[in-house]
Parts: structure tokens; C-alpha cells; sequence
């Protein structure tokens, strides 16, 4: 039994931050900042606008594009490095907001690599039989995690969220494969400096940029090799590569490395910034959006995240 996407949504929050606006209280600039990463805005959630919010409005939207009704969803599944409340799951709260009754539901969390690892996740309860019908939902209010003063971090990052209902089909289409790694030995590149068992609150979030630059390229890039080659497919075959949208020179380099079309490589990197997990169902709405997904195309997905986790998925839309 395969799973297959059959309804993508997402969400930005109305707020948008361009990047003249932050040289009001920043050393920096607009040149400077899409010079170095591609971004020329980011949405900013408000104060009293939650993951689960942002959550709803894409579940809403994925369950609508599928021609769903809520009550068809089996489970809830929410990836969210930001959730409402320390506990109980921000999934559960979504689960309440859609009037899903004792349908379950839980969040889990592997920050920029969270969609991969969503779409293992709900694969695997597709194909256990038990589950037919899945919603997974990567929101994500990064604003709420960055030092406004750290211009090396704060101007990377946006809100958002995005969602798919993934189904269980009979067909040939869906997810032919999905591979996903986490080496912890690299959890300082990339992390919060606080937590609730550590200090109580979040912290903000700490970047050694350098760093992660490198292991972005070469996760993604040989995560990418492994799939392809485990599915006896080549890069020609793939109709869009969507990375997550960290950085723009990450994103071509990662072209480059592979020898890939750039044309094929999708970008929103420059209007959503880095929205974590949510970026890469995001890019899978505007190209529904666009019309630009056809049956049968082969699409690859690739992420990394803090951890450092990372992973690839190839798709037979």
C-alpha cells in the first residue's frame, strides 16, 4: 500500500517584515542581506498568533484541496520546534479546533528537517494498515525563537505553516521512499541557548554559520545520491528538486554539487526566508497554487535540521 499526497494548504501571516526595515535597528542592509542569503522578506506572525493558529488555517486548506470532509482524517500529526505550550501537543489542539473527536494526535519535533521525517512517520502508519487517511501539519513561529539584536540569525528567519493529507493508494503514485539520519555529535551547530528543563524558557537561537553551511551541502547532497541511486532513478528523470529554504547558496550549491538543473530547483526562499519545517510543504502549496504539479512527475525533497538531522524523499505525484 502506498501513500500518496492528494491535498497540500498553507499559511503566512499577514505581517510582512522586508529587509529595509530592519536597518532601523540592525547593521545591516537589503544588499547585504540577499547577497548572502537570498531573502527579501519574511512573515512575522503576531503577538497572539500561535502555531496551532497557523496550523489550523493550513490543515483547513490541505483538507479542502483534497475534497475532504474533516471527519475522513484518521490521525493528526503536527512538527513544530514552537508550540503553543510546553504541553499538552500543539496536534491536540488542532485536533479540537477541526472537531476531530477521539481521532489521535501528537506533535513531534526535528526543526528544518521535520517534513522528511513527517512523511516517514506517516508512510510507516499507512502502511501498518492501521490508518488510511493522514494529516501532517509543519508549523512553525521562528520569530519567536530569534534575538532581534543577532543580525547573523534573526534576518533568516519567518512564519508559516503547511500541510498535506497523505492517503493510502492501491496506484503506482505517492512516496516511493523516504531516507532519513541524525548524527547528535553535531548538536551545537545549531540550537537554542535555553530550554525548559535547562533554564526555564526557550532561549533564542545560536548559529555557527560557517559550519552548517558545509554539512548542509554535503547531507543534502549525499542524501539525495543515496535515494536516487537506492531507486534506480537519475537526476534527469526529476521534474523539481525542493530543498528546505535555509539559505540560497546553500540551495545552489547543493545544485551545483549534483550537477542539477537550477531551472528545476524551487526557490521561496526569498519571500518565505527560513520557516523550518513549514518550508518545504509550503513550496509544495504554491506550486499547487501555480498549477505546476503533474500527475506522474517525479519530485525530490531534501532537509536539514538542527540535531543535526537531515533526509531526502522521492515522490511520484
Amino acid at each position: 500500500m502506498n501513500s500518496k499526497i492528494i491535498g497540500c494548504g498553507g499559511y503566512l501571516p499577514t505581517k510582512i517584515l522586508k529587509n529595509h526595515e530592519l536597518e532601523s535597528f540592525l547593521d545591516t542592509s537589503d544588499e547585504w542581506i540577499k547577497s548572502r542569503t537570498g531573502i527579501s522578506q519574511r512573515h512575522i506572525a503576531e503577538k497572539d498568533e500561535l502555531a496551532s493558529h497557523m496550523a489550523l488555517e493550513a490543515a483547513s486548506g490541505a483538507i479542502n484541496d483534497a475534497g475532504l470532509e474533516n471527519s475522513e482524517i484518521d490521525i493528526v500529526i503536527v512538527c513544530t520546534t514552537t508550540p503553543d505550550n510546553s504541553f499538552p501537543s500543539t496536534a491536540t489542539k488542532l485536533q479540537a479546533l477541526l472537531n476531530l473527536g477521539n481521532v489521535p494526535a501528537f506533535d513531534f519535533q526535528t526543526v528544518c528537517s521535520g517534513f522528511i521525517y513527517g512523511l516517514q512517520i506517516a508512510d510507516g502508519l499507512i502502511s501498518s494498515g492501521k490508518y488510511k487517511t493522514i494529516l501532517l501539519v509543519c508549523a512553525e513561529k521562528m520569530s519567536s525563537l530569534v534575538d532581534w539584536q543577532d543580525r547573523s540569525t534573526c534576518i533568516l528567519f519567518g512564519d508559516g505553516a503547511g500541510a498535506i493529507i497523505l492517503q493510502a493508494t492501491s496506484t503506482n503514485s505517492g512516496l516511493i521512499d523516504s531516507k532519513i539520519y541524525a548524527n547528535g555529535s553535531y548538536y551545537d551547530i545549531l540550537h537554542t541557548n535555553g530550554g525548559i528543563g535547562m533554564t526555564g524558557s526557550s532561549g533564542t537561537i545560536q548559529m555557527k554559520g560557517q559550519t552548517l553551511f558545509k554539512h548542509a551541502v554535503e547531507k543534502m547532497s549525499s542524501s539525495i545520491t543515496e535515494i536516487i541511486k537506492a531507486n534506480h532513478v537519475s537526476l534527469d528523470e526529476v521534474k523539481y528538486l525542493i530543498p528546505h529554504q535555509a539559505n540560497s547558496r546553500i540551495i545552489d550549491s547543493v545544485a551545483q554539487q549534483l550537477n542539477f538543473d537550477k531551472n528545476k530547483v524551487v526557490k521561496t526562499i526569498n519571500k518565505h526566508a527560513n520557516c523550518s519545517a513549514a518550508s518545504i510543504p509550503l513550496a509544495l502549496w504554491e506550486l499547487k497554487k501555480m498549477q505546476a504539479l503533474k500527475e506522474n512527475d517525479l519530485i525530490l525533497l531534501t532537509a536539514i535540521g538542527a540535531g543535526l538531522t537531515w533526509g531526502s524523499a522521492l515522490i511520484h505525484w
